[in-house]
């Protein structure tokens, strides 16, 4: 038996770069530099990234599950839920107008 989940979110997810920073590269003492490296992309990437500048796509997803032994879904599912907040956020009064459709 599944509950749903109807409770609307009020505070953004938290984004994959932040979950790298915070979480991943401590842990395993990685510098950005290191992690560019291991991940086998540019710095100015992994940089962008930390920053929540830019989004994980999914190559990336693909290599961060392989360094850190964790799925892409993981990865993928992060950053889905940031934007689909982002979305949410900017399009909340467009949204709300639309009434639902019934079934005829």
């Amino acid at each position: 038996m599944s509950i749903p989940n109807t409770k609307p979110m009020h505070r953004r997810p938290i984004h994959p770069g932040e979950m790298l920073r915070e979480d991943f590269m401590p842990d395993y003492g990685l510098t950005v530099t290191a992690l560019a490296e291991a991940a086998g992309v540019s710095r100015q990437s992994v940089n962008e990234l930390l920053r929540e500048r830019r989004a994980v796509s999914p190559e990336m997803a693909l290599r961060l599950s392989r360094l850190f032994g964790n799925s892409p879904e993981f990865w993928l599912n992060a950053q889905r839920a940031v934007d689909l907040w982002d979305a949410a956020q900017k399009l909340k009064g467009t949204v709300n107008r639309i009434k639902p459709l019934r079934v005829a």
